[in-house]
């Protein structure tokens, strides 16, 4: 897939660079059957989320970042959450399908949901557009996202900077790899990524892969257990982990803490959540992945409001990406925007992005940190 600098997308599609502050972490709530945004009398639009249980960026960022970029391009949104829930969302497809919105935005749990979502609406004359998630083997008209390809090398590249760094001259470093949901198909692009960085080191015998394993629905609490397994079955003993997010890195350093490891050995993440910038700042885990929601939501925005007035090149002229659907056998138009490599010493970039608020990151255990980087 083909990263493209943020600069031209923004001079393709209008977006607007700077990120505003979203207010908090945390879930608002969301997912009930009720409309969730009021009506601005514009075209209806459906917006289908897919989980708050394993990350907070879909309530607390994607929610209203969403609502607001749709509104702002004249649209009537309706935003709902599935809770991870499968059945959920083919429920809320089916009410937003018979409510009669022109455009139905969807991040689905799995793949097989929302190939099934997106052909019933497609047999409505109703165009679909994945949102941060390609459905593989599915008939979404457009995704947008981040490079997600990308995002897995910024995390394989933090980890060889981490242990060059917390483990120098160890050969071989030895690493567990804690990967997100086989079932999401960004979980296989980030995999993707992080191999083209790591697997010349795991050849060279500069890295040892001790153990990999895929977490079934990006379950936190499982993660969890599943990384103290692999540790332990290795004496405890490891020198840097991948984890596919700030939630299973949160996972882990819980369990590197049990053996005194936190803070010894790189960590990696992703989503540059509070909690995850937080323990960056820590110093317990070594590298975050930002990656600028807002851009992605008036991407969608943009796109959503072309094909609600029926304008396929406009709609082509904003999607000039192309993500390779192996299970479908096609290339799907895409806008693929570009993610940020985060540690210690770029936190402060994030807040002054409006990303986040120095009041959610400037706790009692990171203020110093913060001070010292002037983050206020």
């Amino acid at each position: 897939m083909r990263s493209k600098s943020l600069a031209s997308i923004a001079v393709a599609t209008g977006l607007a660079l700077a990120v505003s502050a979203c207010g908090a972490n945390t879930s608002s709530g969301g997912g009930d059957n009720k409309t969730n945004s009021g009506s601005s009398g514009g075209t209806k639009v459906g917006v289908i989320l897919p989980e708050t249980a394993t990350s907070a960026r879909w309530e607390g960022f994607d929610k209203p970042l969403l609502e607001a970029a749709l509104k702002k391009e004249g649209l009537d949104p309706d935003i709902q959450n599935a809770q991870g829930d499968v059945q959920k969302f083919s429920t809320l497809a089916d009410g937003m399908i018979n409510a009669g919105v022109k455009v139905l935005i969807i991040a689905t749990p799995n793949s097989e949901v929302g190939a099934s979502v997106a052909k019933k609406a497609q047999a409505q004359g109703i165009q679909v557009i994945d949102y941060d998630r390609l459905n593989t083997g599915g008939t979404s008209s457009y995704y947008v996202s981040f490079d997600n390809v990308k995002v897995g090398e910024l995390q394989g590249q933090g980890l060889v900077e981490g242990v060059a760094k917390l483990v120098p001259g160890k050969k071989p470093a030895e690493i567990i790899e804690v990967e997100g949901s086989p079932t999401d198909n960004n979980a296989t692009l980030f995999a993707e990524g992080q191999h083209k960085i790591l697997d010349p080191k795991y050849a060279s015998g500069d890295l040892k892969k001790v153990q990999s394993q895929a977490i079934d629905g990006w379950d936190n609490q499982k993660g969890g257990q599943v990384f103290e397994q692999m540790l332990t079955g290795n004496g405890n003993k490891i020198d840097g982990v991948v984890a596919a997010n700030d939630g299973l890195a949160g996972a882990v350093i819980t369990v590197l803490k049990k053996v005194g490891l936190n803070g010894k050995i790189p960590v990696t993440g992703q989503d540059a959540t509070p909690d995850g910038l937080q323990a960056v700042l820590r110093g317990d885990q070594y590298m975050t992945v930002f990656k600028p929601i807002k851009d992605e939501a008036e991407a969608t925005a943009k796109l959503a409001a072309a094909l609600a007035k029926n304008d396929k090149a406009a709609a082509d002229a904003l999607a000039t990406g192309k993500t390779k659907d192996s299970k479908g056998n096609r290339d799907v138009p895409s806008v693929l925007l570009t993610a940020q490599l985060i540690t210690k010493d770029k936190v402060k970039s994030v807040v002054d992005a409006g990303f986040v608020k120095a009041s959610e990151i400037c706790v009692a255990d990171t203020q110093a940190a913060c001070t010292e980087l002037g983050i206020k």
